[in-house]
């Protein structure tokens, strides 16, 4: 019989029982001497946009192939709702996976394709023609279903992956890097795709990417990922704005990191003497040595906030929505971008000095950079 789909979750902030929907306990993989996921516990709940950030080889797409059933914990344990699915192949998990390469049947027509997991799952022929309809709707392929894939575009073909990944609706949908083959003007339109689509069915999809704009496009939660292990997890804005590690603050965007030492409870002194104002809470009981953070379009050039840092222009780029600068100061490089905001309007030039300014809210800090690869 068809399957019906799941109904979305209650929104988020509203009362209603907590649901995982995947859980990890102490997972770890090795390959061989590698170890490539080392000793993660997680929990994703149900309804959950959800991504694995990080570069290459950090355990991300380890960490959903064994979500996924296509490769095995080395310890740990897997579990999707109450069920432990640790040693069941992939067709006995309630899940399905969209890849990069789309993986789809060449010879069978755009709706066998998308077919092909209800037949599988032995659908009755009356229901499944209008499942299959109802699908190529919501990916908005109405009337194609009589083309093969080779008649279809790339944007089109991941359209088709993701509607035969989502007809049988699965509990979990993983997505692995699935936009990685596409251009990139499509591959932001199919960002803003999947989290319609990610919206309007409820079902949680986990997604793998090296792409941090990507993650934070789709994503209300992420985990950035470094050598194996979770790094910081939180919503983008929470990662972009209070990072806690100098990886995260380096591979979520631009930082500029300045050395220096805790001074008070609000205050860091940087190396040349200056002193920072940051946040109370931006310490979390720091002391000794650490990195004050502050994100390049939060800085001024006109010197209008509580920190100020004199330097001087080395370099300027018109990059459209912004002018980026890079001023040389007693405590280090700091990259600024000005908002182009004005038509015609004009900005700092190479060896202008400038005074440099931010808000203590704006500022985050992190442990020393001192001694790190």
């Amino acid at each position: 019989m068809a399957v019906e789909p799941r109904v979305a979750p209650a929104p988020a902030g509203q009362t209603g029982p907590r649901i995982v929907d995947v859980r990890l306990e102490g997972v770890t993989k090795r390959f061989d001497d590698v170890v490539a996921v080392d000793d993660l516990s997680l929990e994703i709940e149900q309804g959950s946009f959800f991504a694995l950030l990080g570069p290459s080889g950090c355990g991300k797409t380890t960490t959903l192939r064994m979500i996924g059933g296509f490769e095995e914990p080395t310890s740990g344990t897997i579990f999707l709702g109450d069920r432990d699915v640790v040693g069941l192949p992939p067709y006995r998990r309630d899940v399905n996976t969209v890849f990069q390469s789309y993986a789809l049947f060449p010879h069978l027509s755009i709706f066998e394709n998308v077919a092909f997991g209800l037949r599988r799952q032995g659908a009755e022929r009356k229901g499944l023609r209008g499942r299959v309809l109802e699908m190529l709707h919501l990916v908005e392929l109405e009337g194609m279903e009589r083309r093969k894939p080779r008649q279809l575009s790339g944007g089109q073909q991941q359209r088709v992956a993701l509607a035969r990944a989502l007809v049988c609706s699965p509990r979990v949908l993983l997505l692995d890097e699935p936009l990685g083959a596409l251009d990139l003007k499509l591959r932001k339109q199919m960002q803003l795709f999947l989290k319609r689509i990610q919206h309007d069915i409820g079902i949680t999809f986990i997604h793998v990417t090296h792409d941090q704009e990507e993650a934070m496009t789709m994503a209300d939660r992420i985990a950035v990922m470094n050598k194996g292990r979770i790094d910081q997890l939180g919503s983008p804005d929470e990662l972009y704005e209070r990072p806690e590690t100098p990886f995260v603050a380096g591979f979520l965007g631009v930082s500029n990191l300045l050395p220096g030492t805790v001074a008070g409870a609000d205050v860091v002194r940087l190396d040349d003497g200056t002193q920072v104002h940051v946040a109370a809470e931006a310490l979390q009981g720091r002391t000794g040595r650490v990195a004050v953070g502050i994100r390049p379009e939060k800085i001024r050039i006109d010197g209008g906030d509580a920190n100020t840092l004199p330097g001087t222009v080395s370099e300027s780029a018109y990059v459209g929505v912004a002018t980026q600068y890079i001023v040389e100061t007693g405590s280090g490089r700091l990259t600024v971008y000005v908002q182009n905001v004005r038509p015609g309007a004009e900005g700092a030039a190479p060896g202008d000095r400038l005074t440099l300014s931010w808000s203590p809210d704006a500022t985050f800090v992190v442990d020393s950079t001192e001694g790190s690869a």
